[in-house]
């Protein structure tokens, strides 16, 4: 969509959340150091019955709302920002200090470019550096990146694969599969930080091995709303 009216930001950074009122003002001081560098930010509210909305609103910054679903989110998201390039960001993940830099350099090519971020998982489990080595080898290896590692990616990209699909689980990977048939990924080798709150609550072997079954079972076509009630 094109708006002459305006500037459009080099990088437009979309952050879904949903009831993330004791851990969203971490991230909105975050953002707000890529919105002074320049980044357009967009805060896409699911639904949230606590205070994450207003607190960001009340911090300036640019709230939408949609149906709740990270896939419908993002998607709401991307149609209501301006820049050509897009970056998905976890509620709970951290850039880079050098991302903006990183990113263009990326995106300046002149070809459609998306991809990922390496990811640092944070939290109290000794499996999680592990987890985080293997997630960046697979994702290297398979061309197959997940949401944890910010996915960005040109909005000519985003609009040829139709955007995020409409499910509840599993859109990073189907969105990846999609992009990978039109151009392979690029993987930086900069780190984000994400949070491992879901291994520290359910185990980090627990974890892993349903992540994996999760997986397997996507892959042999079981239907995604069976995997959403085993993910929940």
């Amino acid at each position: 969509m094109s708006h002459p009216s305006r500037v459009q930001p080099e990088l437009s950074i979309i952050v879904p959340v949903l009831n993330e009122a004791d851990a969203i003002t971490g991230q909105l001081t975050h953002l707000d150091h890529w919105r002074q560098r320049g980044a357009e930010v967009v805060i896409v509210d699911g639904g949230s019955t606590d205070q994450t909305a207003e607190i960001a609103r009340r911090a300036d910054f640019n709230v939408i709302t949609s149906a709740a679903g990270r896939a419908l989110q993002m998607n709401a998201g991307a149609r209501a920002c301006h820049s050509q390039h897009l970056l998905f960001l976890h509620a709970d993940t951290r850039l880079p200090e050098n991302a903006d830099q990183v990113l263009a350099r990326t995106f300046n090519t002149g070809s459609p470019v998306w991809g990922r971020f390496d990811v640092i998982i944070q939290g109290s489990s000794r499996m999680l550096p592990v987890v985080a080595t293997l997630m960046n080898w697979r994702s290297r290896l398979s061309g197959i990146a997940t949401g944890d590692q910010a996915l960005f990616m040109t909005r000519g990209l985003f609009d040829k694969t139709g955007g995020f699909p409409e499910q509840p689980l599993m859109e990073d990977i189907e969105i990846s599969k999609r992009l990978k048939k039109l151009c392979r990924p690029v993987c930086l080798r900069e780190k984000v930080i994400t949070s491992g709150r879901r291994w520290d609550a359910r185990g980090s072997w627990p974890t892993i091995i349903l992540m994996w079954q999760l997986r397997w079972a996507y892959w042999r076509g079981v239907p995604v709303q069976k995997l959403a009630e085993r993910y929940r």
